[in-house]
Order: structure tokens, then C-alpha cells, then sequence
């Protein structure tokens, strides 16, 4: 039977994410904190989910590119695979600098930079979003000549190694801070203080960085985050809300030439009135507490439960129909929404877990329409309603008495 073996990614991220945990224990850094690595993870799995739907579409995208518009073509050797390798490093610390420099591009970026936390799960904090920004850098590479496999064996070495660069285990490493990108470098590139500000773009090596005049040496403790928190744990809201407060900016502006000084303006220059209208407009509202222990084992046995559906689907992908994946991938989505309302502790989550109910019954169903099935899923429906009630009586009394 054939496998997917990019599948192995989620068992292997989430071991380091563990190894990490242990060893901060051990010697009492608090650098993992509950609600924002699970926000974090929520964030990784999505990526890693609607992957599954467009990883393949990238890489005929390079091949389409470079049968039809390659300037020339290269015979793969070790000289042209360094020249890739700094190729793509280059166009990264490019596509990385505009991410932070041009509001457009900074809206599908801003989800990276809004943990709190500095740890292995902010190196999963990826979206599909910047995935299609990057591949438009990307598409350079085929047009010079650069074969669409090689690509995209290089772009999976590219996205391995930044994970590595997350964390605040590791200190300074010598000779290789002259060279690489290392947690330190990274550290500084994810902190909000004003001295590290818009500095250390690059993703495997440090060189563009000190070419281009925007490196900076970790001095001072940095501060994760965005300069101004988000205060929020939303699925949606983490990854659309830059957008929706973009598109109030924009239509607040007259002429299409102010319109567009708005999307291609920086981030810097944004009206930081915008965020509070747009969060009053969809009832946002900053609910930063702690969790329960009660719902924090409810939330990691969901988050458990959907690593190993998501592990399984990724698996044996080429063995499970199509519209079971897309019928799963739906319940994931809403499984991730429905654990960020947890983690803000929404009063109208029980609805969302009642939807995501009945979306596992239909499949269950759908995949196996037979009379036992029907009443094994009716009884499961039963206890899960039970649980649900029960559970439900106990956030509501816990959360508004």
C-alpha cells in the first residue's frame, strides 16, 4: 500500500514540540503557556490540512512555468543545487521583508507574529495564505531554469529548517551566527521591542540580513508578539481579521490612487483605529483568562483526537476517496474554530459542537449506510448529547454563575 511519507511531519513536529516542553520543565522556563500553544497548533494543523488540497498544485505550477517560460535549462549538479539553495533563500528574505513592509502581503503574514509565545508551536504557525505569496516569489526559479523537482526538494529543506529556529532553548552558537539564522537571529525577528523592529528577514542564512541593513544582534530580552496584541484566540479572527480591517481602511479612502496607497502602504503607517470599529462590527471581544482544568482536558482531548484523524488522513490519502477528505477536512475546520471559542470561552459554543455532531454522523453514515451503523451512531449521538448537556451545565455556571 502506498503512503503519504509527508504525514510523518505531524508525529515528528509534535515530538520536538514535546522534547521542548520537557526540557523547559526541567530547568523552569515558562516558555510554553496552554491557550497559546494550542492556538498555535490550531493554526499549524490547519495549514498541514488544506495542504492536502493544494501541495501538489504548487509544484505543476513550477512545472508548467518551466516547460513553457524557462529562460534555460539546467542540468541538476551540486553547483546548481547551492545555487538554488540561494536562490530561494534570497527570494524567501524578499518575499519575508515585503511581508512586513507592504499591508497586503503583511495580512497574510501577521498570523505568524501573534503568539505571545516564543516556542516550537509558534514554528507551526503557518497559513495557506503565505504559502501563495511565497510560491509568487517562488516562481522565479522555474523561470530561470531551475527544474520544478529539484524546487521542490529544496522548498521542503527550506520550510524544515526554519521550525528549528523557534525556540528560546538554545543560545548562541558561535561561528554559525555568522552564516545561518539562528534561534538568536530569530528571537529578535519575533520580538515587538522597538530596537528589533523590522530586522533579521532571513530564513536559513544571515547574510541578506547584513547585506541588505537590516540585521540586529539579540541584546536586550526580547517581547513576542505584535506591538499591539490581538487579544484573541479566534481560528477566524487570528487569520482574517488584518483583512477585514484593510478592507474598512480601503473604503474609507476616495480615488483608487488612496485605495491603493492603503494595500500597498506599510504597517506601520495603519490606522490603529480601524482594529477596535472592525472588532465591534463582528462582536469581537479581548477575553484573555485562564482555562479551566476541566476544559483544558476537553480541548487536548479534541486537539489529540484531530492530530490522529488529520495523521491518518495525510497517511493514506491516495486510498481515501475525495469527498471523504473534504467531508473530514470540514470537521477539522470546525473542530479548530470550535477550540479557539473554547479557549475564549464563548457562550455559543455548544451550538458549534452540536454542527460538528451531526457532520460526523452524516459521514459516519454516508461511508457505511447499513442498519447497525445507523444505530451505532444513533447511540453514539445519544451519549455525546448526554456529555455535551453535562459538560455545557458546567461551563455555563463556571463562566457567567
Amino acid at each position: 500500500m502506498s503512503i503519504n511519507i509527508f504525514a510523518f511531519a505531524v508525529p515528528f513536529f509534535l515530538f520536538f514540540i514535546g522534547l521542548e516542553y520537557i526540557i523547559g520543565r526541567k530547568y523552569r522556563k515558562n516558555i510554553h503557556h496552554f491557550n497559546e500553544s494550542i492556538a498555535n497548533l490550531n493554526v499549524g494543523v490547519a495549514e498541514r490540512l488544506i495542504d492536502l488540497f493544494t501541495a501538489s498544485s504548487f509544484y505543476f505550477f513550477y512545472d508548467y512555468l518551466h516547460r513553457h517560460f524557462a529562460l534555460f535549462h539546467f542540468a541538476p549538479s551540486l553547483l546548481l543545487w547551492l545555487a538554488l539553495i540561494l536562490g530561494t533563500d534570497l527570494l524567501w528574505y524578499w518575499y519575508h521583508r515585503l511581508g512586513h513592509e507592504v499591508n497586503l502581503f503583511w495580512a497574510a503574514h501577521i498570523v505568524h507574529h501573534q503568539s505571545e509565545d516564543f516556542n516550537y508551536t509558534t514554528g507551526t504557525r503557518i497559513t495557506i495564505l503565505q504559502a501563495v505569496v511565497r510560491t509568487a516569489f517562488w516562481s522565479v526559479l522555474p523561470i530561470i531554469g531551475f527544474p520544478p523537482a529539484m524546487i521542490s526538494t529544496v522548498l521542503v529543506i527550506h520550510g524544515l529548517y526554519p521550525f528549528f529556529t523557534h525556540t528560546q532553548l538554545i543560545g548562541n552558537l558561535g561561528i554559525l551566527e555568522y552564516l545561518l539564522v539562528t534561534p538568536s537571529h530569530h528571537r529578535v525577528h519575533h520580538a515587538s521591542n522597538d530596537i528589533y523592529l523590522d530586522k533579521n528577514y532571513g530564513d536559513m542564512f544571515i547574510i541578506w540580513d547584513k547585506l541588505f541593513g537590516t540585521f540586529a544582534k539579540e541584546t536586550v530580552q526580547p517581547q513576542y508578539g505584535l506591538t499591539k496584541s490581538l487579544d484573541s484566540y479566534s481560528f477566524l479572527w487570528q487569520h482574517f481579521h488584518y483583512f477585514i480591517e484593510l478592507g474598512m481602511a480601503i473604503r474609507q479612502q476616495r480615488g483608487i490612487g488612496n485605495k491603493l496607497k492603503i494595500i500597498l502602504g506599510s504597517p506601520a503607517d495603519f490606522d490603529p483605529t480601524i482594529r477596535p470599529k472592525a472588532e465591534k462590527v463582528f462582536w469581537i471581544k479581548s477575553i484573555k483568562q485562564s482555562t479551566p482544568t476541566k476544559l483544558k482536558t476537553y480541548v487536548l482531548i479534541q486537539m489529540a483526537i484531530t492530530m490522529g484523524v488529520l495523521f491518518g488522513l495525510l497517511l493514506f490519502e491516495k486510498h481515501i476517496p475525495f469527498g471523504f477528505q473534504v467531508a473530514v477536512a470540514i470537521i477539522i475546520l470546525l473542530t479548530l474554530i470550535n477550540i479557539g471559542a473554547i479557549l475564549e470561552q464563548r457562550r455559543w459554543v455548544f451550538y458549534l459542537e452540536y454542527l460538528r455532531l451531526v457532520g460526523v454522523s452524516l459521514t459516519l453514515w454516508c461511508m457505511s449506510p447499513t442498519p447497525i451503523s445507523i444505530i451505532f451512531i444513533a447511540y453514539v449521538i445519544a451519549l455525546s448529547f448526554i456529555y455535551f448537556q453535562s459538560l455545557k451545565s458546567y461551563y455555563l455556571q463556571l463562566m457567567y454563575r
